[in-house]
């Protein structure tokens, strides 16, 4: 008899259920078939049920957090069961124990984490029972008959259980090490709070940050641009001034003096080119690339598309999610006239059919060699009645469909002109015109916004006529934007190199990201839980505490986006069987030593003055320094970590807030304390209204109990 154990519940119902079973309690009991003479138990972890003991239990001196301690460096790592998952440890243990079972099925999800959830249980429970691995990419009745009829021997993902128990002791050492240190010499400063960093996290931080610190640094400059309306017997078009390839002139007076000479001159083009680009078809979807398109389409956060996609899959609807590849085997490219077969029966699709090729000899999409541990995200063979699909999942499937139906058309072929017109033999001015030829699989799958044709008259060089007439246009340059999620999802999986297309593999052949595809989501998740990052409205933003973080550990390895995904590099080859976890983990502790000696000597020179002193963001019972009094009541407003508020909240239920937040501007501890003694906020300059911008006081209207505004103008902040 066999017990097969696989990563979660829904899962475990899934791969038995084509078989006759009963349910059990924390298992499931499956009867003789032709897969298993015996019959089988089918068991499930509930992810995680093992984390790694805390430094109290190797070391009870290690409980205290003080620099003395550190690092802190077990010998040997151990693991303990998690307290809420306790019975199903146990029932897992009991039924590998059985005298009558003879082999054990691992059926964790195929991949790194799989790899470990399973067999640390295995070695919790100290059995030593043959053992066979359940290695699938989709949760298909087919996929999953097919899997346990030609099970793999362990020792073929054996590697990859090292490779993630190393990640996971690696993380171990970096995080506490780097947390303890940072938020004991934080607290020495007056920071009452914690400061959790890691070997994933803090690096991913430090570009938020380092771009919020772009932002902040930037000053924006004045500029004007000259643009002239030329008459030609062919047809009107417009033109931008342009010298030594820039268009944008530092002084009103430049544009004036060019729009002065030009009027009325006579226009003659001197060169026009015409280039044809073709643009192929996008790459399947890996994980990342899909968090990418939801979270520009949809607004999803990675997070939540990791979890509907875990749905979609549960339901035999899709391929494997947590896959790092844009590209399928032979194997599964031959799957795919049976699965758009069944995808042009559904009326949303029909009128894309028939399409007009094949990708089975395409190596831009069929390619063994770049496929790792899953290949690319696709629709399964299994029907599905996408009207009753609810509107997250529909939209998630409907864009793996459409990636697949695009990977199957033809390419998008444009023509882009480029007018190079002399006024009066001394001027020159650029015009640029863009014309669709083939649309190509952009009918399909173009998720971006309907381009429009920029039509230009047909005129050719040589061609003349005169300037009707000219205008000049007055702008500022910008500063860099903030990230979306979708484009941080990019930003970890290119170790920082900025990149908004969607042709990255010249970049990822060369790369190893921050963390892996199916952890970049949680770290994101992290970083929000942790309060060192605010999402509002897709946009990512630095909060304080997490820019303190970063300004305190400044540019060291640990805050290094290359060096992190070095080690990853590293942590990948240990996963093929090429480096050894032993030496990979001899650096990691050598690199604690380092940071905690460099974080100690460091210290003495930090400058967090401009950063205002916080109450723990860890714990929702603790109050904060005292700002100033109640105005509703007797009592104090403390500084609640988003908000000011009232002490006497659970005693005497006032409601008294102030948000740290107001129309745009954050409120500083200083204006919140004059607010509340005097009545009245020094100007506050930049509150935002809509388009419109404003700077005022704010004051405590005793009649109405309520903060107002007290505008100011220029002349008043003058007086």
């Amino acid at each position: 008899m066999k017990v097969i154990i696989a990563e979660k519940p829904d899962q475990a119902k899934t791969l038995v259920s084509q078989f006759r079973h009963k349910k059990a309690d924390g298992y499931i009991i499956v009867y003789p078939n032709a897969l298993f003479p015996s019959g089988a138990y089918c068991t499930w972890a509930v992810g995680h049920l093992l984390q790694l003991s805390p430094p109290e239990t190797y070391n009870p001196k290690w409980k205290k957090w003080d620099i003395e301690s550190l690092p802190i460096i077990p010998n040997q790592f151990t693991f303990e069961t998690i307290p809420s998952k306790r019975k199903q440890f146990h029932i897992i243990r009991q039924l590998v124990h059985k005298e009558e079972v003879n082999e054990i099925i691992h059926a964790g999800d195929a991949g790194r984490e799989g790899e470990l959830i399973i067999r640390l249980i295995l070695h919790e429970c100290k059995v030593n029972k043959p053992l066979k691995r359940l290695w699938i990419s989709s949760l298909t009745e087919t996929a999953i008959y097919e899997g346990f009829a030609h099970l793999i021997d362990e020792k073929q993902t054996k590697s990859l259980f090292f490779e993630a128990y190393t990640r996971s002791c690696a993380d171990w050492v970096i995080g506490m090490n780097a947390s303890r240190v940072y938020t004991i010499l934080l607290k020495q400063r007056g920071y009452e709070d914690v400061f959790s960093a890691g070997r994933v996290q803090t690096p991913t931080l430090a570009l938020i940050v380092k771009r919020e610190q772009e932002i902040a640094s930037f000053t924006p400059e004045e500029f004007w641009e000259v643009e002239a309306e030329f008459s030609l017997e062919k047809g009107i078009y417009r033109g931008k001034w342009t010298k030594d390839g820039k268009s944008r002139l530092k002084t009103k007076e430049q544009a004036e003096k060019i729009v002065q000479f030009c009027e009325g001159k006579s226009a003659k083009i001197t060169d026009a080119e015409t280039e044809r680009k073709t643009f192929k078809p996008p790459l399947l979807f890996s994980l990342s690339s899909l968090q990418a398109k939801t979270n520009q389409l949809f607004k999803y956060s990675p997070k939540k598309t990791l979890d509907i996609l875990q749905r979609l899959y549960q339901r035999g609807l899709i391929s494997y999610p947590r896959s790092d590849s844009s590209y399928v085997t032979k194997g599964e490219a031959e799957t795919f006239p049976q699965i758009l077969a069944n995808v042009s029966e559904y009326d949303e699709y029909k009128k894309y059919f028939p399409l007009p090729k094949s990708i089975l000899h395409n190596k831009r999409y069929v390619n063994e060699k770049k496929v790792t541990d899953h290949y690319a995200i696709i629709p399964t063979i299994k029907k599905v009645d996408i009207k009753n699909m609810s509107g997250e999942d529909k939209n998630i499937y409907d864009l793996i469909v459409r990636q697949l139906l695009a990977a199957h058309s033809e390419d998008a072929i444009y023509d882009y002109t480029t007018l190079t017109t002399n006024v009066d033999e001394q001027v020159l001015f650029l015009t640029k015109g863009k014309k669709c030829l083939e649309q190509g699989w952009k009918k399909i799958a173009s998720f971006d916004k309907e381009e429009k044709d920029v039509l230009l008259p047909d005129v050719n060089k040589g061609d003349k006529g005169f300037v009707k007439k000219t205008m000049i246009k007055n702008g500022k340059t910008e500063p860099p934007k903030r990230f979306t999620e979708g484009q941080l999802i990019t930003l970890m999986k290119t170790a920082g190199k900025y990149i908004e297309n969607d042709e990255l593999e010249k970049v990822l052949n060369k790369t190893e990201g921050l963390g892996t595809e199916a952890t970049r989501a949680n770290i994101i998740t992290m970083l929000k839980d942790r309060k060192y990052i605010d999402v509002k409205k897709n946009i990512v933003y630095a909060t304080d505490k997490g820019k303190l973080l970063i300004e305190v550990i400044g540019d060291t390895i640990l805050a290094s986006p290359e060096m992190t995904a070095k080690w990853e590099q590293r942590l990948a080859e240990i996963g093929k069987g090429q480096a050894s976890a032993k030496v990979f983990m001899e650096q990691i502790k050598k690199l604690s030593h380092v940071m905690i000696e460099g974080a100690v000597s460091s210290s003495t020179q930090w400058n967090v003055s401009k950063y205002e002193h916080t109450p723990s963001l860890t714990s929702k019972y603790t109050l904060g320094k005292t700002v100033g009094p109640c105005l509703f009541c007797n009592g104090k407003i403390v500084d609640k970590g988003e908000f000011y508020g009232c002490s006497h909240y659970k005693k005497l239920k006032c409601t008294f807030t102030i948000s740290k937040m107001m129309l745009g501007k954050k409120l500083t501890k200083t204006n919140v304390k004059k607010l509340l003694e005097q009545g009245e906020t020094n100007v506050i300059k930049g509150f935002k209204k809509g388009e419109q911008s404003f700077d005022a006081r704010l004051f405590w209207n005793k009649e109405k109990k309520k903060i107002e505004f007290h505008y100011v103008t220029n002349e008043q902040q003058n007086e």
